[in-house]
């Protein structure tokens, strides 16, 4: 797969994680957890867009 296609496919899963909060906020239950879960999932699909797109490399864990 080429990076381009890459990025592609990481944009498709962020979009699709936008909708999936949206539906989640809007359902009259929400679900707190979910929520922040999904958004979580989606702030990392943002770095890692971020990070190909930019030629960073990844970082590395805190050991703290």
């Amino acid at each position: 797969m080429s990076m381009t296609a890459h990025i592609a496919e990481l944009e498709r899963k962020h979009q699709a994680l936008d909708k999936k909060i949206a539906d989640e906020q809007a359902h009259p239950n929400k679900d707190t957890v979910r929520i922040a879960a999904l958004k979580r999932q989606k702030l990392v699909l943002k770095d890692e867009i971020s990070r190909l797109r930019t030629g960073s490399p990844r970082p590395t864990p805190s050991l703290h």
